[in-house]
């Protein structure tokens, strides 16, 4: 044992008791494990004695889990039903279990757009549990970094002052749509873009790339909108646009979803204002196969 740290299990005495358990008795565990029946006696009473329990009592001539052995052999069960599973992962073979994907989604990711992003996923022949995290970029990255995260999707990739080894890759990108009511879109639709100088306009904040990119776009046109609001939750933002508060600006590869679930309209389309979109994770050469459906999915047929 490690100075101050938990006891270890043994697992080669975890292993004959497993085997003993599921056979029944010590001289069928010794054909299946090819052993000498005092070897395995002996690895049994060692397991006990770091236990500090007895896990079988003899009933005639098979050995019976006491109360405390059938809890080993569960843990015991599920641990080398996952050894079995970890092979069968590498080998690449299927599992039969779901295949766990943690996904940290950047919170200044429009969720219209994950869910278009991780829906492939869950379309795999084999079956994905999807576990989403949402997130800073710092926050989620920092997790990617020690394996707690399977991927990121970001509308920006990794800087040259993150301290993360970690390799972008671009998913695809689209150009913006502005929205609005029925009202505001006829009023702002003549003269567009020229007309959204003046007009009410409900922007995110200062820490997405949509905003950078449309602060760049009104600069190089001279245009000086009415800002309404400031907004970092993209979801509440659209629904102060729904109100009819102002116009806003969402990725064009939403734009279906946004018209019918916010009942607004397009007032224009910004072709040189662009969106990205980047998976962020620590495999230069993506191999994960949820990763894999999510990058094929979005070059070849959502930005494709």
């Amino acid at each position: 044992m490690y100075p101050g740290a938990m006891q270890w299990l043994n697992y080669h005495h975890l292993l004959y008791f497993w085997v003993v358990a599921k056979e029944g008795t010590i001289a069928a565990a010794c054909k299946e494990l090819n052993l000498a029946q005092p070897t395995i006696s002996a690895q049994l009473r060692a397991l006990e004695r770091s236990l500090g329990e007895k896990l079988f009592v003899r009933v005639g001539r098979n050995l019976a889990l006491t109360g405390t052995g059938r809890v080993v052999y569960r843990y015991a069960d599920e641990i080398f039903s996952l050894g079995r599973d970890l092979l069968d992962t590498i080998q690449g073979r299927p599992t039969g279990r779901p295949l766990r994907f943690n996904v940290g989604v950047a919170d200044v990711l429009p969720k219209l757009v994950a869910y278009r992003l991780l829906e492939p996923a869950l379309h795999l022949p084999e079956q994905v549990q999807l576990v989403c995290h949402d997130g800073s970029p710092p926050e989620l990255l920092a997790r990617l970094a020690v394996y707690e995260l399977d991927l990121v999707l970001s509308d920006a990739p990794i800087g040259p002052d993150v301290k993360v080894r970690a390799f972008n890759h671009l998913l695809g990108e689209c150009s913006v749509s502005i929205f609005g009511t029925k009202e505001l879109a006829t009023k702002y639709r003549q003269r567009f873009p020229k007309s959204l100088d003046g007009a009410p306009f409900i922007i995110p904040t200062g820490n997405t790339a949509l905003r950078r990119a449309l602060e760049h776009w009104f600069d190089a046109e001279d245009i000086r909108p009415s800002v309404f609001g400031e907004f970092e939750d993209s979801a509440l933002l659209k629904v102060f646009g729904q109100a009819g508060d102002g116009v806003f600006a969402a990725p064009t590869v939403i734009e279906k979803e946004i018209r019918r679930q916010y009942g607004v309209t397009v007032v224009g389309r910004l072709e040189s204002v662009r969106e990205r979109f980047y998976a962020i994770s620590v495999e230069k050469k993506v191999k994960h196969p949820a990763v894999l459906a999510i990058a094929n999915e979005a070059r070849q047929k959502l930005f494709g």
